[in-house]
């Protein structure tokens, strides 16, 4: 796939890409260089450990979606490709 590099220094990634990635509008990302490629990577989410019944776990520190089927079979098939 090819894309331009606009005069604001942007770069579009092709929408089947994003969708293939799971890259949505407002997705926070990491964009580092590496031997002279761009690499982009979806940037984690960050997480806290709190005492819970049982032991330490982690907390996002943001709301999370509701983790369904549906979600964890996309999850799935997406890294399959």
């Amino acid at each position: 796939m090819r894309s331009a590099i606009d005069s604001a220094g942007r770069v579009v990634i092709p929408k089947a890409l994003r969708v293939r990635l799971g890259l949505e509008e407002g997705r926070v990302v990491e964009i580092r260089e590496h031997d002279g490629h761009i690499e982009i990577e979806s940037a984690a989410t960050p997480m806290s450990l709190a005492r819970r019944a049982g032991g330490r776990v982690a907390v996002p520190a943001e709301e999370l979606p509701t983790l369904t089927d549906d979600l964890v079979r996309a999850t799935i098939e997406r890294t399959r490709r």
